[in-house]
Order: C-alpha cells, then structure tokens, then sequence
C-alpha cells in the first residue's frame, strides 16, 4: 500500500509539473472619457482622454509589487507634468504641453479597446492638435500595447505616428515628446536612482546625454520599484539627448538640442513614426535586466 502511494505521489507532482503555467489575463473597459486596465484582476492604469485635459495620458502607473503608482500628477510647481504623456511646446506658436486649453490641447477623437482578455491589451487612439483661431499643425495616431513579460515586470509598447497637417516649425522647447513624471518618493532627491544606459547617474550626469535609455527607480519599504523609458533605435534623432530632473522627470527630449540650433521644421505631409518602449518593474535596473530587454526591444522581440 505504501509503494501505491508514494507512485500515485510521483505521478501527481508529475503531472503538476507539466502542467502550462497560467497566462495573465489583461482586461480593459472603456467608462467615459477613461480606459480602466486590469492585470489578472489587478488595477494597474487608465488612459485618460477628458476633454478638459490638456493632452491623454497614463495615469496611475502601478508598480507590480506595492500596487502604488510609480508615476506622479498634478505637482504644485509643475501642474503640467501628467504622469506618462506626450505632446510638445512651441509648435506653430502652440503649446501643447503646459497648463492653458487656449494655448493649445491635444484632443482624443477615437479612443478605443483594439484587444482584450488575453496576454496583450492595445489601446488605440487618434488625436488633433487644436488651437483656437489657428490651423491644426498635426495629427497623430497612436497605439499602446500592454503585456506582461514577467511578475515583476509589466510592458508599455507605444507607437505614436506624426502627420504634419500644415507647415511646421518648433521652436527650441524643452517640453517635447514622450515623457514621465515619477512618483516623489522615487526621485533622486528622496534617494532614488537615475541611471542611464551608459552607467551615467542623477541629473547632473544624465542632462542632455544621448542614451537608448534610462531607468528610474527607488525604495518602497522591502522593495524597490522603477519605471524606464526605452527608445527604438528606428526613430527619428536617434538616440534624443533626455532632458532630466533629480525630482523626478525623465524625457528623450530631441526639440531641446535641434540639429540647426534654432528650430525644427517638418513640411506639410511629412510623417514620423516614434516608438517607446516602457517598462515597469520591480527590482534595480539590473535586476531587472534593463540592459538586457533593451536588445530584445532593439532586436525585434
């Protein structure tokens, strides 16, 4: 009897074994003017899209082991940084970016749930840049994929297209593009870390520096979470200089440092293609493998 059930104890831890692990289910409902995601039941961000918003943006931001947003909004001194956004300033006398609606806003005219319910999450969306009393200088189209590499990793694939609905000129800005704000509790100041792909720490280091990517992160309590930003190498001002504060922002920032040193300008019908890669994960940049997934970004995977 006992050799009976130490072979049915075998074949049990067997067959446990062999058994596929569960895929992550992500989930996503559209309630207003917002698109609620979940990860296997678990809040983990909203794209927001209200009209009185200054441009749609990614907040919370929560990280995979404290369920906190790594991400911060609404700052006092900075009101205009919304956690994970894009957009841009002195365009065509516009600012898409900062505080103000009559300077400018990035309006959402289609946002939508492309796929849900499985392992990947897109949200897509198309957006006019609007000003009153002028023309629109640009459209985007843009699409954000949302998986799950890990347990302690959760991805933000976006890929954000530019059409030049007329003659466009930045002026020199460094309010440009893909941006995060980070959670207060994870700046440099409150002793975090910032670090790039080429070891270079903190704002000092860092400001103005062409990088693939940089990663920031820090304590909370027994663990450590972080958010980096990755650049495909595909994009346009590849690798961007990043503009970067020690309390807290992290941005590649290409209008800052235009390659003629005073503007940028694209003609009408012209169209970029930027692409990001955003990764949220629990641990350092090196356990993480910051490195490491940039070449699996970079490579295609």
């Amino acid at each position: 009897m006992r050799n009976i059930f130490k072979s049915w104890l075998l074949l049990l831890g067997a067959a446990i074994i062999s058994m596929p692990l569960q895929a992550t289910k992500i989930t996503a409902v559209k309630v207003g003017s917002k698109i609620n995601v979940t990860i296997d039941g678990k809040y983990f961000t909203s794209y927001i899209f209200s009209e009185d918003e200054k441009y749609p943006f990614f907040f919370p931001v929560n990280g995979p082991v404290s369920g906190g947003s790594v991400t911060s909004m609404r700052n006092a001194i900075w009101p205009h940084h919304s956690s994970l956004f894009f957009g841009c300033d002195q365009v065509n006398e516009g600012n898409y970016w900062q505080e103000g609606l009559d300077r400018g806003r990035i309006i959402s005219v289609n946002a939508q749930i492309l796929k849900e319910g499985g392992d990947t999450l897109i949200i897509t969306d198309e957006c006019i840049w609007s000003r009153p009393g002028a023309l629109s200088p640009v459209k985007d189209i843009r699409k954000f994929t949302i998986t799950v590499p890990s347990a302690t990793m959760t991805q933000i694939d976006a890929e954000i297209t530019m059409e030049m609905l007329i003659d466009v000129h930045i002026k020199k800005t460094n309010h440009s593009l893909f941006s995060a704000r980070m959670a207060a509790d994870l700046s440099v100041q409150n002793g975090g870390t910032m670090i790039n792909a080429e070891g270079a720490k903190g704002e000092k280091e860092t400001f103005g520096k062409a990088s693939p990517w940089i990663d920031y992160f820090g304590k909370r309590g027994n663990a450590t979470e972080g958010l980096a930003i990755m650049q495909h190498p595909s994009n346009p001002w590849y690798p961007s200089p990043w503009f970067t504060r020690d309390y807290g922002f992290i941005s590649p920032t290409p209008m800052y440092w235009p390659q003629n040193g005073e503007e940028t300008f694209m003609q009408k019908g012209t169209t970029l293609l930027l692409r990001y890669r955003v990764l949220v994960h629990s641990g350092t940049s090196t356990e993480a493998d910051i490195a490491g997934q940039f070449e699996r970004y970079k490579n295609g995977k």
